[in-house]
This record gives structure tokens, sequence and C-alpha cells, in this order.
């Protein structure tokens, strides 16, 4: 029963991994649709900046993947 507990326990850190990830990307998402509504002319940057946020945000998601093995 040991290794089933703890095979089973190898994935929690991976699913609070990508859990936060989602969690980044959702944030990032509402703020920059909240910054076109409030500057229409810069929605170009704008969107840049999310987009590069929202990436570095799944690297996380990645890494808890990865190290949770």
């Amino acid at each position: 029963i040991i290794a089933e507990i703890t095979i089973l326990s190898n994935g929690i850190p991976a699913a609070v991994g990508c859990l936060a990830a989602a969690i980044g990307v959702g944030m990032v998402g509402a703020k920059a649709v909240e910054s076109v509504g409030r500057n229409p002319e810069a929605s170009g940057k704008i969107l840049v900046q999310s987009i590069l946020g929202m990436a570095l945000a799944e690297a996380v998601a990645f890494y808890a993947i990865f190290l949770a093995k």
C-alpha cells in the first residue's frame, strides 16, 4: 500500500504547479482585457506584454510536471 500511495502522491506537486499556472494565465488575461478597455490605442503593446506574461506563467507548469517525476 505504501508503493501505491507514493505513486499517487507524486502527481500532487505537478497538479499544484499546473493549477498555479492556470490561475496566473487567467490573471494576466483579465488584466490585459482591462488594460485594453482603459486604453484601446495601446492594444498592440498590451498584447505583446500579455503573451510574454502568459508564456512565463505556462513555464511554471512545465517545470512542475518535469520536476515532479
